[in-house]
């Protein structure tokens, strides 16, 4: 199947076509989004800054993890649930959009952030784990996190101000996905 025919079909789904169709469904999703991505962006930023040795310097880092993960990923599968809710209203538009893609592309490298982590600074947290910073490896994570984090908000909320006008499905990418 061609990914303009999934496309399509998300389109046309009931569900789509309820949220479209409904007053009040886009906006209650979309602000009910912003809240799961502050949350995801506010747990992530406290370890980011713990790395960074700024903030929460007298807790371990393990314990501070270890509380704070549990937030940050249920706040992730709310974030990520209501994306994907918003992205079915007009996902032809949605998926030609470079904001859109740049953002997508964000989370990609935040992700791949998280296992650079774990196979760096991860692995020896046992010996900084009461220090005031991480190290430098740690510290290099904490910092692309956060700006990959800005990026992603500042991403969204672009993608979320692009005038409707500007989501209509251009002509030549519509043939372009159509090969595919």
């Amino acid at each position: 199947m061609k990914i303009i025919e999934v496309l399509r079909s998300l389109e046309a789904s009931g569900l789509a076509a309820w949220i479209k169709g409904s007053l009040y469904a886009f906006p209650l999703i979309e602000s009910v989004h912003v809240i799961g991505l502050t949350m995801v962006f506010g747990t992530i930023a406290i370890l980011d800054l713990r790395l960074l040795g700024i903030a929460s310097v007298r807790r371990p880092f393990a314990a501070l993890a270890s509380e704070i993960m549990t937030w940050t990923w249920a706040a992730f599968a709310l974030a990520a649930s209501t994306g994907v809710l918003m992205f079915i209203t007009n996902p032809v538009a949605y998926y030609q959009n470079l904001q859109f893609r740049l953002k997508m592309s964000l989370l990609l490298l935040a992700g791949i952030n998280v296992l650079i982590f774990n196979v760096t600074a991860g692995r020896s947290i046992r010996r900084w784990n009461t220090d005031r910073a991480a190290p430098l490896s740690g510290k290099l994570v904490g910092v692309f996190s956060l700006l990959l984090w800005i990026g992603v908000i500042f991403l969204g909320r672009w993608v979320g101000f692009t005038k409707t006008t500007d989501l209509t499905p251009d002509i030549d990418i519509l043939r372009e996905l159509e090969r595919f």
